[in-house]
């Protein structure tokens, strides 16, 4: 982990690469008709035989029971104490986009949805409608103005936009107004202490005016909000682990993750094909690359089983591609599990594979949770795969005499 007491001692600048791919809600639960999860009745012949020839296990993003967010999901894949390092999603999605933040900002991540007549939630991402469509709308959304607070409104990706508020005393704890639920009316944001109370407020203010402002259409046609969080301070991933790393991510959360942690983000296109070739294009010219993986997460979140098998075939098909990388590591890792049975995040463990001219297989049968359960790994936090992934490229020395 990052802060192992040690870390600056043991790790060593070496030539050898390391790639971790992370899959965007990886794993699964059983379909209940078939008793099979999503990896388990998806064709993977590449990621089985990787599987067999690397050492597997599960990991646990934050602890036992705990569902996480991406946020502390890729924190913990990195090396770095999901709880103590907790990031909100606001900064992480405004980074993404090259929003410039000041000490004392407060980002919020937010969805363009959908409500009936009665104000209730028909759908909470407005039907995941494209940037060309949801663009027009969070424009509507810049000119609303609130009393004693500075607001800047800025489209990320489809759906989703992100609210900078800028002023004095503003805090960044306060509930989200996200209530997770269709059916269910957006929630008024509320401080959870003191200092937020402001922020609270001028949330309330802005999500009023984006009831008004949209009042005319009928999908997305209002806002929900979550997220609230400042600019954070994290030790630096590449000065730490002694590594040049890179993060190539199409969405703008990720980029903006990979920004704060010390990653150099590098331009890419919007599909995993446009990530593989900026692999290859830059493999040169850095030793750590942070690949990220989507359209998983979306089909579990979507609750779509078949879409989520299609997601990881589709990857899988992908895997010969990353190993014409050749490096020296592969790690395929989640940053948490997305069952389509549950249609969100979930608690469950996580498969994970680390492949390496010093592994040998450890005997599991394929790339699924029940086979990565018997795997030479075991059941481990996280945030102790970065370790193992340094280790296997052998840039760690010897700890202690």
């Amino acid at each position: 982990m990052i802060d192992f007491p040690y870390i600056d001692d043991i790790c060593r600048r070496t030539g050898s690469k390391i790639i971790m791919l992370v899959v965007d809600g990886l794993g699964g639960a059983p379909h209940p008709e078939t008793g099979l999860s999503e990896l388990e009745t998806a064709s993977l012949p590449n990621l089985d035989r990787l599987a067999r020839d690397s050492d597997a296990g599960l990991t646990t993003p934050v602890a036992p029971g705990i569902t996480p967010g991406s946020g502390p999901g890729h924190m913990a894949l990195f090396g770095y104490d999901p709880v103590k390092y907790l990031m909100g999603r606001g900064v992480l999605e405004a980074l993404g986009i090259g929003v410039e933040l000041r000490d004392g900002d407060v980002a919020a991540r937010g969805n363009l949805c959908t409500v009936d007549n009665g104000g209730l939630l028909v759908d909470r991402r407005a039907g995941r409608i494209p940037t060309q469509e949801g663009a027009p709308v969070v424009e509507r959304l810049a000119q609303i103005e609130v009393p004693g607070v500075d607001t800047s409104v800025h489209v990320v990706k489809d759906h989703r936009f992100v609210l900078v508020l800028r002023g004095e005393g503003l805090g960044e704890a306060l509930t989200g107004t996200d209530p997770q639920a269709e059916g269910a009316a957006p929630m008024r944001a509320a401080a959870l202490a003191p200092d937020s109370a402001k922020t609270a407020a001028a949330a309330n203010c802005f999500v009023d005016g984006a009831k008004l402002a949209l009042r005319d259409r009928e999908t997305a046609n209002m806002v929900l909000l979550r997220g609230f969080s400042r600019l954070p301070h994290v030790p630096d991933m590449g000065e730490t682990y002694k590594l040049s790393p890179a993060a190539i991510a199409a969405y703008p959360m990720y980029r903006g993750l990979a920004r704060i942690i010390g990653m150099k983000v590098l331009a890419t296109g919007p599909t995993f094909d446009d990530e593989i070739d900026t692999l290859h294009k830059k493999i040169r010219e850095h030793d750590f690359f942070f690949l990220h993986y989507k359209p998983a997460d979306a089909a579990g979140e979507d609750g779509d089983f078949s879409a989520k098998v299609r997601a990881l075939e589709e990857l899988d098909a992908r895997i010969p591609q990353l190993l014409d990388a050749a490096p020296d590591v592969l790690v395929v890792a989640g940053d948490h599990s997305t069952p389509a049975t549950a249609a969100g995040h979930s608690w469950h463990p996580v498969p994970l594979l680390v492949r390496s001219r010093l592994t040998k297989g450890g005997g599991v049968a394929g790339f699924s949770e029940r086979s990565c359960g018997q795997g030479s790994l075991g059941r481990l936090p996280a945030a102790n795969v970065m370790l193992i992934a340094l280790a296997h490229a052998g840039k760690l020395h010897k700890f202690g005499p």
